[in-house]
This record gives C-alpha cells, structure tokens and sequence, in this order.
C-alpha cells in the first residue's frame, strides 16, 4: 500500500507537468498575432463594407494581404500581411522586397514594417506607405522574390 501511494503521487505530479508544459511551452509574448490586435483588426472603410484580402498561394509561401488603412481620407496608406510557409525560413526584408504601383505607373516603397522579424515559418505586420495623392483608380501591391516567387501581385480598386 505504502509503494500505491508513491506511485500515485508520482503519476500525479508527472501529469501536472505535462498539462503546464504544453499549456505554457507555445506560449511567445513576442510573437502576439499583429492582425487581432483590435486598433489594426478592422479594415478601413472608403465607401465599401471592407477591403478585400487577396491571396498568392504560389509555393513554397502563402501570401495574404488586406488593405486595413487605404483610399482617401487618410495620411497613410497600411496593409495587413501574412506570410506563411512549411520549408525554408521567412527571411526577407519586407521593406526591400515591398513597393506599390499606382494606375498611372508611378511606383511608391514603403515607409515602415510594423511586424514580425526575419526567420521563422510565419510573419505578420503591418506595411506601411505614405498615402498617394491625388488618389489613383487603382493600386497595386506587388512583392518580389519571397519564396523564388519573381513577383506576387495584388491589386485593388480605389474609386
């Protein structure tokens, strides 16, 4: 009975462990989803409901993006990016590989990144620009060389 009641604790413990550790082991401060951050969560609106997310599923990288600042009415112009991927490491300069074009094909570089660092299978942020004026019909958001991708391309329409 003596050796039962060892066990048992043992087992007790040992249980308790395994729950902490897998209730604290994925837990990262500093990888806070950017995205349910509620002051960026919700799009801009400009005369629609939301902006549209669109995605390039090209392999090795999955690229979303949502205008969540954009069109008129607004010093600048902030969209929503994910990047995920199940190979390689996410290590590009979001900067670097970022610019938009306008329909008059005057091209624009981002300003800021408001995200997640290189590396890793997943990165999130918020890119920045400076707001375009006068306000194009259209806007493009074109993103070269992550994943071997030459260019990933979004575009939407403004008026």
């Amino acid at each position: 009975m003596k050796y039962l009641t060892s066990i048992l604790a043992v087992f007790i413990v040992a249980v308790v462990a395994v729950i902490l550790y897998n209730a604290f082991s994925s837990y990262n401060p500093s990888e806070r989803n950017i995205l349910q951050d509620k002051n960026v969560a919700q799009p801009a609106q400009s005369g629609k409901d939301q902006w549209e997310m669109k995605t390039d599923e090209q392999p090795p990288v999955t690229v979303k993006v949502t205008p969540i600042e954009f069109g008129n009415n607004t010093n600048a112009w902030r969209f929503a990016l994910v990047f995920d991927t199940h190979s390689g490491s996410l290590d590009d300069d979001v900067l670097a590989v970022a610019a938009l074009a306008d329909d008059r094909g005057n091209i624009y570089k981002p300003t800021a990144w408001e995200g997640s660092g290189p590396g890793g299978h997943h990165r999130e942020g918020v890119l920045i620009f400076n707001a375009v004026s006068p306000l194009p019909l259209s806007a493009e958001l074109k993103i070269q060389g992550v994943g071997g991708v030459p260019e990933r391309s979004f575009k939407w329409n403004i008026e």
